[in-house]
This record gives C-alpha cells, structure tokens and sequence, in this order.
C-alpha cells in the first residue's frame, strides 16, 4: 500500500481518501458493472460490523463518508475529528479483509444498483447519449463499458464472480491512501501497519487492456425516445491523464466552454439561440486516452443538425487560428484560481493529492502545475485542437425527443 501523508494543523480534523486502482476498465462482458457494485457492498457490513454499523459508527464519531467508482479506479472518502483516527482505520481494514457477502445483501443491493441504473441513465437522457457515444467511441478498449454495468450483467452477477473479482482487486496493494489533516506521518504509518498490515497481498493481474486502434472514420449515433428538448454530443480521442498535453487540454476545455464568455457559449447560446447549455469536459481522465465530450442541449425549436454545424464551425476556427491572447490569459488565470482554491481544504488537498499520485503518476506533479499552465501557447492548444478535432476523431450523437404515447 502506497501511503501519503499531507499534515495540517489549522483545525483538528482530518480527510481520508483511498484508492483502490480498479474500475470499469478492469471488468469484462459479463461482469460489467462489479466494480460499482462493490461501492455499494463496502458499506453494507464485514465480519465486525454488521450491515449499517460503518455509518452508525462513523456518524456517531462525528464523521462522514461517501465513495465513487470511475472508469479506472473506486475511491472511499472519510471526514472525520482527529480522535477518530484508530476507529477510521479499523473499519476500514475490516471491509478489505473481511467484507460480508450475504446473499440476501447481495440481492438487495443489485435491486438498489438497477434502480440506479434506471433513475440515472435510462430516464436520464443526456447519460443515456453519454452512455451510446462512448461506446461508439470505444469498439476495443474496456472504456466501451458504462462504470455502472450492462443492464443483463447487473441481473446476471453471482456470488461466485463477486467473491472472485473482490479476491483479485481488493487487498492493501491494490490501493493509494491519502490522508490529510491532524495528523503525522508517523502516526498514519503506525495505524496502516497495525490495521492493514496483517492482510495479505493479492498478485496484482497483469494490466491486459486492448489498446484502443486510431479511428478511421466518424461514427454516429441516433436515438430517439421521449423528452422535452433535442440533445447532441460530439467525442473525439485525446490523450492519457498523464500525457504531455494535461495542462494544455485542461485550457483548451476552458476556452470552449467555461463561462459566459467561452467560444461555444456566445456561438450557440448567446448569438445563434441554437442552444441552452454548451459543455465541453474530459472523460475519462485516466490511465489511457480519454475523450474530449462535447454536450449540448438543443433549443426546443432548434435541430440537432443546426446546433452541429455551428460547433463544427467553432471547431475549426480554433483548430486554423488558435485562441487568443485574452482568451487564454483567462483560461490560465481560471486553472491558476481554481488550483489555489482547491489547497484551502483538508478535503480538496487530498483530492487533488490523490488525483496526481494516481492518474499522472506522481505526487509532486501538483505543486508544479501553475508552471505548466503559464508555460501553455497559443499555437500549442492550436496544435492539439488541429490534432483533435479531426473528422476521422469524432463520434456525433443527437437524441430527438419523441412524444410519450398515452396510456389508459
């Protein structure tokens, strides 16, 4: 188990995050979605603490918790007071080395995941876009999964593949712990060796993911169900979170999107009323090249193929001409507030710690990102735009909303 230690004494509370390096890119057809399941099983009671008693116990303390699972790794967040600390590393050795799989639980929790799945994605129709474009984008790479399953995985799992698939992927090894707050360096390692330090390690499984191959061709998709307003997204292929292009990207996306102010807000929304909202983001930021989505709510009385060919248009102006000087001073002076901002809290400097150390690959790539924002050019977010938003790169997806049939 890597651990990280991050003290600060301002207020006697402490954020404890762990990250286990597993996800929806390490599940397979079949078991799509036991990555997320086991979120869910992580709460729900271990040899000691029987279902419920994690957060009775944490609440009681006066603490908090919650937990995310991406494409690439699952995360358990604790907030607690400094006096809580032996507590906090109990429980949560205890549901490494002794989760319960009840399967009652079980079943009842694959009730609550589906349910989810359906309030979330299936009702949800900017996540079902999300979801189709995605896997258009991916026809090789496990990126093609959604992180919270197949709808027939999610009915089929046993208790036999999440045994399994918990053998392999949850053990100290397998983790990142970052704490931060009222703490000392030889206080945390002192607690992580005598609660993690009797659990065994796991063989880490060779990282066998299938490369994902340059698209040769834009690919599209077209759904069609009911909704009150037209939806469009446009992905295209971009690097790792760790590739020499981070910084440059992270301002590229700015540009296009953040604010009133952006290229894609006073094209569409403001100057065209093609548009009510126009967001561009990077998903998955992770171990291997993500996508630069593009998502746009449609104006009611507006076409998926006018709002298009306006983004397409705004594109390529970037991509031919680059930003300009204003426009990236306030790109770089966004990412600069929004870095400083973020080492205020106990909780964002262990997000941030973690997220560095886990998905660029090194800790102290953080306390030199303000240097590489201001190192960013006009002509290299140009380049990576030209390089980017290449027809042959992109995946266009447009849901047109359909009126619901009456029903007696």
């Amino acid at each position: 188990m890597k651990i990280l230690v991050w003290p600060d004494h301002d207020i006697p509370n402490v954020a404890l995050y762990n990250w286990f390096h597993v996800g929806s890119r390490n599940e397979r057809p079949g078991n799509t979605g036991l990555s997320h399941f086991f979120e869910h099983m992580m709460f729900n009671g271990s040899e000691h603490y029987p279902p419920g008693e994690f957060d009775r116990v944490m609440e009681q303390n006066g603490g908090s918790n919650n937990a995310f699972t991406s494409e690439d790794v699952t995360c358990y967040q604790d907030w607690f007071p400094k006096s809580f600390l032996d507590l906090i590393f109990r429980l949560e050795a205890d549901r490494i080395c002794c989760l319960s799989f009840d399967p009652k639980k079980v079943e009842s929790e694959r009730q609550v995941v589906y349910a989810e799945r359906r309030t979330s994605v299936d009702n949800d129709n900017g996540s079902l876009l999300d979801e189709q474009v995605q896997a258009a984008a991916y026809v090789a790479h496990t990126y093609h999964n959604p992180v919270i399953g197949w709808p027939g995985d999610i009915e089929r799992w046993s208790i036999d593949d999440l045994r399994d698939y918990f053998k392999i992927h949850y053990a100290p090894n397998s983790a990142t712990l970052i704490v931060v707050g009222d703490v000392t360096p030889e206080e945390v390692f002192a607690l992580a060796e005598r609660h993690f330090g009797p659990i065994p390690a796991v063989p880490m499984p060779k990282d066998r993911i299938t490369l994902e191959p340059p698209q040769p061709g834009e690919r599209r998709v077209s759904i069609r169900k009911p909704g009150q307003t037209p939806l469009l997204e446009m992905a295209f292929h971009t690097g790792a979170g760790d590739d020499r292009d981070a910084e440059t990207r992270d301002l590229l996306v700015d540009i296009l999107s953040s604010g009133e102010s952006s290229r894609l807000y006073r094209r569409l929304v403001d100057q065209d009323r093609l548009a009510l909202s126009a967001n561009a983001y990077v998903s998955p930021e992770g171990f291997d090249p993500g996508l630069i989505k593009i998502a746009v709510t449609v104006a009611p009385d507006k076409t998926p193929a006018a709002a298009e060919a306006a983004l397409l248009d705004e594109l390529s102006k970037v991509a031919a001409s680059g930003p300009t000087e204003q426009e990236l001073r306030k790109a770089k002076n966004g990412a600069l507030v929004g870095y400083w901002k973020q080492l205020k809290t106990i909780n964002a400097k262990a997000a941030a710690l973690g997220t560095y150390e886990v998905f660029r690959g090194d800790y102290r790539k953080l306390f030199s990102a303000p240097e590489r924002y201001e190192r960013v050019t006009r002509a290299g977010i140009q380049e990576l735009a030209r390089k980017t938003f290449d027809e042959k790169n992109r995946t266009v997806g447009a849901l047109y909303p359909e009126k619901e049939q009456a029903t007696r």
